[in-house]
């Protein structure tokens, strides 16, 4: 069984698309989703999946949130492997004086053109710091991410497509969690 993490796009933010974890937890094992793990409240599931086709599996999950809690989420799968080349691709990771704490991973929902990729990064981000790579973007937030300059709407637009962003230290726990789901197999 493939270990895979889910993230979900706009839950439990202000207020909004409010879900409790614990019924999130349900839904996922009540698809057939084995040994579902949630971490903090954005709609962050971990779980086990005989399930090969990921953007069907996606679709099955947007389809019972909606059924089941009237939310619309988009839904981004990795696989734990992916998740781990993700930590191990990370641009800023040799850049020592960086706070993990202002490094953001946004995992786009599909991998864009090579031609929406070379606009979105003709858009200016100054202060902030952005390198795609794939279906990824980190971004780094210098002066921290309450007050951005850069607009992340705009470059979602130019990559026409979406994406749910996680800071590094989730990013790095949902990688530990999956290693423990696979690791109990």
């Amino acid at each position: 069984m493939t270990v895979i993490i889910s993230l979900l796009r706009g839950v439990n933010v202000g207020g909004h698309n409010k879900i409790k974890m614990d019924a999130l937890r349900n839904l996922y094992e009540s698809l057939g989703l084995q040994g579902a793990q949630t971490y903090v409240q954005s709609g962050n599931v971990v779980f086990r999946t005989k399930e090969q086709d990921l953007s069907r599996l996606a679709k099955r999950i947007e389809g019972a949130l909606m059924k089941q809690f009237a939310v619309r989420a988009d839904v981004v799968l990795r696989t734990s492997s992916e998740l781990r080349g993700v930590i191990s691709r990370n641009p800023f990771a040799k850049r020592r004086e960086l706070d993990p704490r202002k490094l953001l991973v946004t995992f786009l929902k599909e991998k864009p053109s090579a031609e929406c990729l070379q606009n979105a990064l003709k858009i200016k981000t100054a202060p902030e710091e952005l390198c795609i790579e794939g279906s990824v973007a980190y971004i780094y937030f210098p002066n921290g991410m309450a007050r951005p300059k850069m607009s992340w709407p705009a470059i979602e637009r130019a990559l026409k497509t979406t994406g749910t962003g996680r800071n590094w230290n989730t990013v790095t726990k949902l990688c530990e969690l999956a290693q423990a789901l696979e690791a109990s197999a």
